[in-house]
């Protein structure tokens, strides 16, 4: 297995859990929160694609997916929101359907397969951003977004399990 391939499919194992955690579910539903301090589905879904289209939009250098359907969410966000450090009044406005939730998933996914299905071992090295000590290699880039994105789905599916259970 080479290098972009074991990407691909991390990749590939994100969209999978996404579409695990939205599946069936109503509007109400990924909005819904535990309590009115935690993150929704909808917010988890959002942030963990947006963090993805960001991250690996900016280490190939190439223009994010989001300015194209940003205004089909109808998110009083600005086009370079990602959900970092959100408040949850800012979590609570996150209401969108599993369509739109999957079909931003479906166009970050096609772009990344896309730029990460041509890496070589060698451009793994590649330094991507110097604002860290030690710098950000490419390869050190793309873990942190399958992790981050990972972790974010987990949530999103551990939500969807309490949400179904409690009927």
């Amino acid at each position: 297995m080479t290098s972009a391939e074991l990407l691909t499919d991390a990749f590939g194992r994100v969209r999978e859990t996404v579409y695990e955690a939205v599946d069936g579910l109503s509007d109400a539903q990924l909005a819904a929160r535990l309590d009115q301090d935690a993150n929704s589905i909808a917010w988890l879904c959002w942030h963990l694609v947006r963090v993805q289209d960001d991250h690996v939009a900016d280490a190939f250098g190439v223009e994010q997916v989001w300015p194209g359907l940003m205004d089909r969410f109808g998110l009083p966000f600005g086009p370079g929101a990602t959900g970092y450090g959100d408040s949850p009044a800012q979590v609570a406005l996150v209401r969108v359907s599993a369509d739109l939730l999957t079909g931003y998933q479906d166009a970050v996914h096609e772009q990344t397969v896309a730029l990460v299905s041509g890496i070589t071992d060698a451009d793994l090295s590649r330094v991507v951003d110097e604002r860290w000590n030690p710098p950000v290699t490419l390869g050190v880039r793309l873990i942190s977004v399958i992790s981050d994105c990972l972790q974010h789905a987990g949530q999103a599916a551990f939500i969807r399990g309490i949400l179904l259970r409690a009927g």
